[in-house]
């Protein structure tokens, strides 16, 4: 097999394994995610039309309503709002402020922390486990004294409970501008005895519904004994219970875009469980975290503090906090996948330039131009021997004529030819190899990093991070219909298409009339294999695609001078 057909076949092997990759790992788990969602809300309003006193699984944790006497502590800064009850301490009401549902207007905002109204509960809760049972320790149903009932930047809230036998519990508990709750608990010991405790916390989640991407972790993770873990749903609801013990580190559950993490004392070893609990069907997932065994003797106070985030995963705060409080690796709480060397970099590379540009669709134009400037030297010597390998299509017709009937010789004549010219039949892959890491990694950037979520371009496009919202066959929305998911075929990638014809019309034409058809077809295949990918990726190709064509049109035009 000579040189070309080489360059031929790992062409078509490549784009076929791109084709199968992006349906398995992409479409397909998008298809199953939404049945899922459908199933699940069959599931919600079968579950609502039954009678109101139908009995609850005992797994969801629910959150009781709050005792007459008790008070509701209200949370509130720029970026969060939500409450929780001086009974018992936990909290299950947080709405994140800033970000919506929906890309719409009126869409509602996102609610991460919730009661178990619909069975998907979501909460966090602080406590002790006393050594000696025997001994009075607050329990979910004990009323605490609050010195305020509006918790805020600089303005935290106390919560004291004296057990009556002389152990004062007390809780401090302090927002941030951001999404960082600090939780101090206090036991002081006015006993004559020594009193034994563990301190604990926990986060817990029934019933979620992942989207189940195979390119994106959702489930519990942590980062324990200097090592990311990660635990998908499915697998944990498979294994039951995965222990580690750990210096310090964090842990919590996160989807695509939202995170919920316990920062213990860093300087301590806690034992860490992430956990799933079923029962007629529901699931419940908990990570939580045990400080090791504390005696506090009579007269003397013990302080444990626990950080808690709960909120969006952005990368500019998760490192603030990770030089802030000391809390290790924390960025990795966003998947950026195994190209995570190339993906934050180039994160940090659009978000520059969106500060630039004010326009993530205008930053990712600017990225490819500065990504295709930097691989100029190389692109621009592949696509000089492209143009000879033009040039020189009469020679190799005529070589195959008269050598077609004895194979070793035509290929030994077709590599006197290349190497009389100059020419690398294997130049042309060369800048698509090198650009594959960069083209995942942008992928990632746009499909996990919460800027780029709802980020608009201009006209149609109101989400980058979602595929082309127009199709052709329902004549871009002339026709009131919505085809499936698989004919979602929009403007986008129908420009993509083009700009890879127009590029292969200047590429020197395969000899062989087999390879000449699978190169034709190949826009086509492309068009239906990136139609639901992020619209901001296939704009990313477009202009890559746009700078291929100027580039080596200026190429042959060059040569056509020299000649």
């Amino acid at each position: 097999m000579n040189n070309e057909k080489k360059n031929m076949l790992l062409l078509v092997v490549l784009s076929t394994a791109i084709l199968f990759g992006f349906h398995y790992f992409y479409e397909k788990p998008r298809m199953e995610a939404l049945q899922a969602e459908q199933k699940a809300q069959a599931k919600v309003e079968e579950a609502a039309a039954k009678s109101e006193h139908a009995e609850r699984s005992p797994l969801i944790p629910v959150i009781k309503k709050p005792a007459a006497t008790a008070k509701t502590i209200r949370l509130d800064n720029d970026k969060i709002s939500g409450s929780f009850s001086s009974q018992g301490f936990s909290f299950a009401d947080l709405t994140l402020k800033t970000f919506k549902e929906t890309p719409d207007a009126d869409s509602a905002p996102v609610k991460l922390l919730k009661g178990n109204d619909d069975n998907t509960a979501y909460s966090a809760e602080f406590g002790w486990t006393a050594a000696d049972a025997a001994l009075k320790f607050p329990t979910e149903d004990t009323i605490w004294e609050t010195d305020s009932t509006d918790l805020a930047p600089e303005s935290p809230v106390v919560m004291t409970w004296d057990n009556g036998e002389g152990l004062i519990f007390k809780k401090i508990i302090e927002v941030d501008e951001n999404y960082m709750l600090t939780i101090r608990q206090t036991i002081h010991n006015k006993t004559t005895k020594p009193v034994s405790f563990r301190t604990h916390a926990s986060i817990k989640q029934s019933n979620p519904t992942p989207s189940n991407y195979v390119v994106l972790h959702e489930g519990a993770l942590g980062y324990l004994n200097g090592k990311l873990q990660e635990v998908k749903y499915e697998d944990l609801k498979k294994d039951k219970k995965e222990t580690y013990v750990s210096q310090g580190g964090w842990f919590g559950i996160t989807d695509k875009y939202w995170l919920t993490a316990l920062v213990p004392d860093q300087n301590i070893e806690v034992d860490v469980a992430f956990t799933a609990t079923q029962n007629r069907g529901e699931t419940t997932y908990a990570t939580g975290f045990k400080e090791p065994n504390t005696t506090v003797a009579s007269g003397k106070t013990f302080t444990a503090t626990t950080h808690f985030f709960a909120g969006a995963k952005s990368l500019d705060l998760l490192d603030r906090y990770e030089e802030l409080y000391n809390i290790p690796h924390f960025d990795l709480a966003i998947d950026f996948g195994w190209f995570y060397f190339i993906t934050k970099p180039l994160f940090f590379a659009v978000k520059w330039l969106f500060d630039l540009l004010g326009n993530f669709g205008l930053a990712i134009i600017a990225l490819t131009i500065l990504v295709r400037l930097s691989f100029y030297p190389l692109a621009n010597k592949s696509f000089h021997s492209m143009a000879k390998m033009k040039e020189l299509q009469p020679e190799v017709e005529r070589i195959k004529r008269v050598y077609d009937n004895d194979k070793q010789r035509l290929q030994q004549e077709m590599m006197g030819l290349y190497k009389k010219h100059g020419v690398n039949p294997v130049a042309g892959c060369l800048p698509m190899l090198i650009q594959i890491p960069v083209f995942f990694a942008l992928y990632k950037v746009l499909f996990v990093t919460i800027e780029m979520r709802h980020a608009p371009f201009y006209g149609w496009l109101v989400d980058l991070s979602a595929p082309d919202p127009t199709t052709i066959f329902n004549l871009f929305g002339l026709i009131s219909w919505t085809p499936p998911s698989f004919l979602m075929i929009g403007v986008l990638p129908i420009i993509m298409s083009i700009s890879m014809y127009v590029q292969q019309k200047l590429n020197p034409q395969p000899s062989d009339p087999i390879q000449e058809k699978v190169f034709k077809f190949l826009p086509l295949v492309f068009l239906f294999m990136l139609a639901n990918f992020p619209a901001g990726l296939i704009l990313y190709w477009i202009c890559s695609n746009i700078f291929s064509i100027v580039q080596q049109w200026f190429q042959i035009k060059r040569r056509q001078r020299a000649g």
